[in-house]
């Protein structure tokens, strides 16, 4: 098995948990193209999954009974406004993150596991280091 950073082992037990369970959670759908941009890019990896590789491994998360991919609803661009009337000083990279919180946000989702400090700016996420 490939071993992708110091947090490998504990992500990896996280997925499993999910996976394994039954309880419901969600993986935006732009979280699995930046997962197939990172993980076949020979500039970040020594050994990159080949798009089929990286491909295989979204299905097999998607395939656990608990997980569902979250894509824009017609209330988006609303949610999207709301958000943005919010934070009105949201500029760059951290549009990435946005589209990911107006996701959750417009499904009723407020709980994020990650360790990416960027996300507690948006107050209607509780964000979840899964190393702690």
């Amino acid at each position: 098995m490939r071993r992708f950073g110091e947090f490998h082992s504990r992500c990896l037990e996280l997925l499993d948990e999910w996976r394994e369970g039954s309880a419901p959670w969600f993986i935006p759908r732009s979280v699995c193209y930046e997962f197939l941009r990172v993980s076949t890019h020979p500039g970040v990896f020594r050994d990159p999954f080949t798009a089929n590789e990286a491909l295989k491994l979204i299905d097999s998360l998607l395939a656990a009974p608990g997980a569902t991919m979250l894509v824009a609803t017609d209330c988006h661009a609303a949610v999207l406004r709301q958000t943005l009337d919010e934070l009105p000083h949201l500029r760059g990279s951290i549009m990435h993150d946005l589209h990911i919180a107006v996701l959750m946000r417009e499904h009723g989702i407020s709980r994020i596991v990650t360790r990416d400090l960027g996300f507690h700016r948006f107050a209607f996420l509780t964000v979840i280091d899964p190393l702690r």
